[in-house]
């Protein structure tokens, strides 16, 4: 089964996103407010695959990712943001060197799972 963590402090979205991705019965899915909660359930729960908001308080979603990277380089992460080009640069670069995905909020169910079938195919 797919581990998948979830960091976003709307706890509504994180719900929602739980709640969808466990009816697939292929995902084990955990979910924390902000970055600073989302790095000690990384280090608890150890996913495969993190998604994650990039502002959000007490410490972002990139400031956590650089954490966590420290120790697991090859994680997964799908970035969420509703400004993505803010942080254009930055993205980029997470895409170039790891693989990272980004979605723009809002954003649709199908495009979540899109990802994730994708991943899937990978590690096939």
């Amino acid at each position: 089964m797919t581990r998948i963590l979830i960091v976003d402090d709307n706890e509504t979205l994180t719900g929602l996103l739980k709640e969808m991705l466990e009816t697939e019965r292929i995902y084990r899915v955990k979910t924390a407010v902000n970055g600073e909660h989302g790095y000690a359930a990384f280090l608890q729960f150890k996913p495969h695959i993190l998604i994650t908001d990039i502002e959000m308080p007490v410490k972002n979603g990139l400031e956590m990712v650089k954490e966590i990277r420290a120790h697991h380089p090859r994680v997964r992460t799908i970035y969420m943001s509703a400004d993505l080009n803010r942080y254009r640069a930055l993205l980029e670069e997470e895409k170039m060197k790891y693989h990272a995905d980004f979605l723009g909020k809002p954003f649709s169910c199908s495009g979540v799972i899109g990802l994730l079938n994708e991943y899937q195919k990978e590690w096939r």
